[in-house]
């Protein structure tokens, strides 16, 4: 390990990374002043990165964007995906090749550097970003932490111990900390040309969304296709959700380790599926599926984070282009019978897609909602549709 007591801070440092096993990067603090421990992980999407920031699956996570430049289009108050205003419940700190760009975009109100502050949003710019994605890709997702020292003063060894002893995100359940505290309802629907978000006017299913830590496109993706949604807390009980008659149900992504958010979420799930209604998973929720159905999850070395990735729908040989953002995955081999698996990463052929042979009940583990392809996956969107359209003829 290197000895860290020796190592010289350059001329004009202001931020570090530090990593669990003594690697030191040195650059430019940006954003909050402070430091935020976490999980380090990258990020390949070229645009994007206020979603990004604001996506509760990030939480106790620092993100490293291999994109060299940021900030450019700004922020708005429109294009944060976690529900409500708390900045803990998303990603902890962020890493950059450069300083953030000054924005000139039409949508913006806030540049980049001023909402990082405003979110307290510890980063770092000026590392070589490469080197460091290069660096996960051999040795996994290391424990770090990045600090922002205005004055340029670090405890270097200080911080090198403190991301040693943090446990990291394996047996973490997250999801009571990002989900919402009481039901509520969601009307607003995609954005659309030239009126931005308004309020959908379709009310054909009604959709109890678990959230898990849910990104507001998924919800608007649902409104979209005529939902009336329902959003209630990760620990609500099948009993509770059966008695609002919904239509499907949907399980929403989140952050943490799907293990130990399965052990109370599964049970629930089993009995959702056994009272026939639709269900629909995305991200956690497709793992927490998984879990229900009896198979296993397994924690991948770097993950899957961007939104470029090609998944194969080897249900009709369709080759799609998503958005993905998961650090663990449904070990395929663990997969009983009478689940089928229905999409693969051409990345690294890790599963990324399941669904039972003879009901309503289907999950992918990258984002439809998204849509970087940009269509390429919105159909799963109108599949759920059908299932709940299919259900409802039956009931009649």
């Amino acid at each position: 390990m290197p000895d860290t007591s020796k190592t010289e801070l350059l001329p004009g440092c202001t931020g570090v990374l530090v990593l669990a096993d003594g690697t030191v990067y040195q650059g430019l603090g940006c954003g909050a002043a402070g430091e935020a421990l976490g999980e380090v992980c990258f990020n390949t999407a070229m645009t994007g990165y206020q979603e990004i920031l604001t996506d509760p699956s990030y939480m106790e996570q620092i993100i490293a964007f291999t994109f060299p430049h940021v900030g450019n289009v700004g922020v708005n108050s429109e294009d944060v995906e976690q529900l409500g205003n708390d900045p803990t419940r998303a990603a902890k700190g962020a890493i950059f090749r450069d300083l953030p760009t000054p924005p000139a975009n039409w949508r913006s109100d806030m540049s980049f550097d001023d909402w990082l502050k405003s979110r307290n949003i510890v980063a770092i710019a000026g590392i070589d970003t490469r080197a460091l994605t290069k660096r996960i890709r051999d040795k996994g997702m290391p424990h770090g932490i990045v600090a922002h020292s205005p004055s340029g003063t670090f405890d270097l060894p200080a911080l090198i111990e403190k991301a040693k002893a943090w446990s990291g995100i394996g047996g973490l359940d997250l999801a009571p900390a990002a989900t919402v505290a009481h039901s509520a309802a969601y009307t607003t629907d995609l954005w659309q040309w030239p009126q931005g978000f308004e309020d959908g006017k379709k009310h054909n299913f009604k959709v109890v969304v678990i959230d898990y830590g849910v990104k507001q496109n998924i919800l608007r993706a649902l409104v979209d296709i005529g939902a009336d949604v329902q959003i209630v807390p990760a620990k609500t009980s099948a009993e509770d959700i059966i008695a609002r008659k919904p239509d499907g149900v949907l399980l929403s992504n989140g952050p943490g380790d799907p293990a130990a958010t399965g052990e109370y979420a599964a049970p629930v799930i089993r009995k959702l599926i056994e009272a026939g209604l639709p269900v629909f998973g995305i991200c956690l929720g497709h793992q927490m599926l998984g879990l229900a159905l009896g198979a296993r999850t397994i924690k991948m070395e770097q993950g899957h984070h961007g939104a470029n990735h090609p998944v194969k729908d080897v249900t009709t040989g369709k080759v799609e282009i998503v958005s993905m953002n998961h650090g663990f995955a449904i070990d395929r081999d663990s997969l009983p019978e009478g689940v089928v698996e229905t999409h693969v990463s051409l990345f690294d052929g890790s599963n990324c897609g399941i669904a039972m042979a003879n009901k309503p009940v289907f999950s992918v583990q990258h984002h439809p909602e998204a849509s970087p392809g940009p269509v390429d996956s919105l159909y799963l969107f109108e599949r759920f549709a059908e299932y709940m359209r299919e259900s409802q003829t039956v009931e009649a």
